[in-house]
């Protein structure tokens, strides 16, 4: 269930250390607009996805399922502003939720990108707001953190409208992250190298993430590997279409995995 959502640099900004993973990102993914920007109430955000998935599936959802795809629609791209960077360059933006609008209707979202993790060797090292780090592993931890710090409010906003307390929360963000980057990874022609980078940065145990990334492979009929990983959270898409699980949902069997993935590949 992958949001429409795309990223074409805008000038001057795009002489920011991260504007090139953004160009990239729109060139593979068109239908995410990020652009980079100098300096709808959520009842509203709420209320337009009501609508749109009365529109869509023709019945109305509970409101704690709209406000799971609500958050969804929002922390996937979110999550892709910091890590497809990170993915391409090595460098991790820090992102306030202040520094992103996300103009739902335009399918556009808008950065005020200021200070960025790199490493020592990273030519953008010496630019204003660069925060240098000493290897590969710290800055998956500065990636952790810039996640957490840009989702931590955003998801204070949504605990009362959902039925999950902060550890099936913070499930829900390790699944963005993973399967943003995985889908955009697969776009690029480089998902295995965005699996292993995934199954590095979320091992497991690295709080305040409830999962690791939990990619696992299955063999195919024909004796293929086929990357499967298990979602930490559910999005509820089954209240609407309980015939219809996410391939990569705990309810969908490997049986029923390995059948879906065999037939789209």
């Amino acid at each position: 269930m992958s949001p429409a959502v795309a990223a074409a640099p805008a000038a001057p900004p795009a002489a920011h250390p991260v504007a090139d993973a953004y160009a990239r990102l729109a060139e593979v993914f068109p239908d995410l607009r990020v652009t980079l920007a100098a300096g709808p109430a959520l009842d509203v955000f709420l209320a337009d996805e009501a609508a749109r998935i009365t529109r869509d599936h023709g019945r109305s959802a509970r409101p704690d399922v709209v406000a799971s795809f609500a958050l969804h629609r929002y922390a996937w791209p979110a999550c892709l502003l910091i890590t497809v960077p990170w993915f391409l360059h090595r460098r991790v933006p820090h992102l306030s939720a202040g520094d992103v609008r996300f103009h739902r209707e335009l399918g556009r979202m808008a950065v005020r990108a200021g200070s960025f993790g790199c490493l020592p060797d990273d030519p953008a090292a010496t630019l204003p707001g660069a925060r240098v780090v000493p290897d590969e592993e710290a800055l998956r931890a500065e990636l952790r953190a810039a996640v957490a710090a840009h989702l931590g409010p955003v998801l204070d906003g949504f605990r009362t409208r959902m039925r999950r307390g902060p550890r099936a929360l913070w499930g829900m963000a390790s699944d963005e992250i993973v399967e943003g980057l995985w889908y955009v990874g697969h776009l690029l022609g480089e998902e295995r190298r965005a699996v292993s980078e995934l199954a590095r940065l979320l091992p497991g145990a690295t709080a305040p993430y409830a999962a690791g990334a939990g990619f696992r492979e299955l063999t195919g009929p024909d004796g293929a590997a086929l990357s499967t990983r298990d979602r930490a959270s559910c999005c509820m898409y089954y209240t609407l279409r309980p015939e219809d699980t996410c391939v990569t949902c705990p309810r969908t069997c490997d049986a029923e995995r390995i059948s879906r993935l065999t037939a789209t590949s």
